[in-house]
Parts: C-alpha cells; structure tokens; sequence
C-alpha cells in the first residue's frame, strides 16, 4: 500500500506545532507581563468625584497629612476623611465655590462622598498603618510625594517581593517620628556638616 503524506508532511506538521506553540508561549508572556501589578497597579489614578488637590492642600498650604487621615496613628487603617473635616475650613473658605457643590451636598445631606479607593492590597494582605508609622515609617515610602500631587497616583506596586525588599532593609525608610508626615524631610547624611562650625 502506496503512502498517502509525503515525507515532507511530517516535517509540516512539526514546523506548525512548533509555531503554535511559540504564539502561545509567547502571548502567555505578554499577559503574564502586562497582568503582573507593577503593570497594572503602578501610576492608577482613577477620577475622583470632587477635585481635591493634595498638593494644593498638603503642598501649599502645608496640612498635616494626618488632619484628614485622622486613624493613621491608632488604627490599621488610614481614614478617609468625612466631609465635616472638608468643612471645618470650606465653611468660611471659598464656601461659594462651584467645585465644592458636592462637598456642601454632601455635608447638607449627610451622605458621605463617594472616594475612589487608590492604594488596593490584596484581600488576604493585612496592613497596618499604626504599626508602620509606629516604627517610623514615612507616609512617602509607600505613597510618594503626595504633597506634589494634584491627583493622587500608586506610585508603588505594592507587592509582597516590594513589601519584604523594603522590610529586609527597612533603615532608608525609618525616620524621627515627628517626620513621619514631614513628606519633604531628608536625613542629614553628612555627620560632618553637622558638627562643622557655621560661617
């Protein structure tokens, strides 16, 4: 009985296998590159539903960041901050405005405004932010320089190889309590200037 492929058939078949293959692998690359959360995490800034400018209020006018994000230092996590404490300002500061009409419904109706949630962790993380700042951790070791931000952005991924690198040298990020929120403060790292006698 004659052959019914060719030799070269066998051949094909492999050269197309192969190629399927190669597509496959490679697509799987790209997703797994595109999906892993430095990608995908790393510089979202969803649209809030009023203009707040932390670098207007942090930056320039120099508020605390934990004036607003009142629980840092005794919870586990950050508050977002009721409208009553926009309030406390905007009553008598530009209470006019017409980018604060949601922020003056809002406290006239009691309904809280609906933040759009920046920093996400995974459902089985757990974070606490009074431990963190406890130990002296800046606010800008995991979130940047807020007080430069007009909208606030993920400037980290967040992930757990990012969480344990800064953990297996945590020292760069540990400061004097009293600049944990001082978002600008650098260290001093030259010892000699310290003691060198000013002109």
């Amino acid at each position: 009985m004659g052959r019914i492929f060719p030799k070269s058939f066998d051949k094909t078949v492999r050269g197309v296998v192969a190629a399927f293959a190669a597509l496959a692998a490679g697509a799987v690359g790209l997703l797994a590159y595109f999906a892993y959360p430095t990608q995908v995490k790393t510089g979202y800034q969803p649209v809030q539903p009023v203009a707040y400018s932390h670098k207007l209020h942090a930056g320039n006018l120099g508020l605390d960041c934990r004036y607003c994000h009142f629980t840092v230092e005794r919870a586990d996590f950050a508050a977002v901050p009721p409208t009553e404490t926009c309030m406390n300002c905007h009553q008598r500061v530009k209470n006019q405005s017409p980018l604060l009409t949601k922020v003056r419904e809002s406290y006239a109706s009691g309904q809280s405004i609906s933040w759009v949630k920046v920093h996400k962790l995974a459902d089985y993380v757990y974070f606490s932010h009074r431990a963190h700042i406890g130990a002296g951790v800046s606010c800008v070791s995991c979130h940047g320089r807020v007080d430069q931000m007009v909208e606030v952005r993920q400037v980290q991924p967040l992930t757990m190889a990012w969480c344990l690198d800064c953990h297996r040298n945590a020292a760069p990020h540990i400061r004097p309590a009293e600049f944990v929120t001082k978002l600008d403060w650098q260290p001093d790292r030259d010892p000699a200037a310290r003691s060198a006698p000013h002109a």
